[in-house]
């Protein structure tokens, strides 16, 4: 059994505990880092939890927020485990099989 880890994302709180209210109230201070996003990008950054982020993105971010990446994303382990597949008893063996294996007659 594995834990599932999963984590929160926290970026929309600390914009609005910093009065940014808007995705766009960000592409100017990320523009200044040298972070450019399209608009898309940035609005999937603040309302849902990134897959896959770059450094200099979160760097960028903690800059502006000054916030350490620890603020931005929190780690929790799910209650729930799941079961790796391929490893352990996960049920009953299959029953062998017997086969025949069967070539054609040549023609004469």
């Amino acid at each position: 059994m594995i834990k599932k880890m999963g984590y929160e994302w926290h970026l929309r709180r600390l914009m609005a505990d910093r009065g940014m209210f808007q995705t766009s109230d960000l592409t100017g201070p990320l523009a200044e880092r040298g972070v450019t996003l399209s608009r898309e990008q940035l609005w999937r950054l603040v309302s849902q939890p990134p897959q896959r982020m770059s450094m200099d993105v979160l760097a960028a971010l903690c800059d502006i927020l000054d916030c350490g990446p620890g603020d931005l994303i929190e780690i929790r382990a799910a209650n729930t485990t799941i079961r790796k597949t391929g490893s352990g008893p996960a049920g009953p063996a299959p029953s062998p099989r017997r086969t025949t294996v069967r070539r054609p007659h040549p023609k004469a």
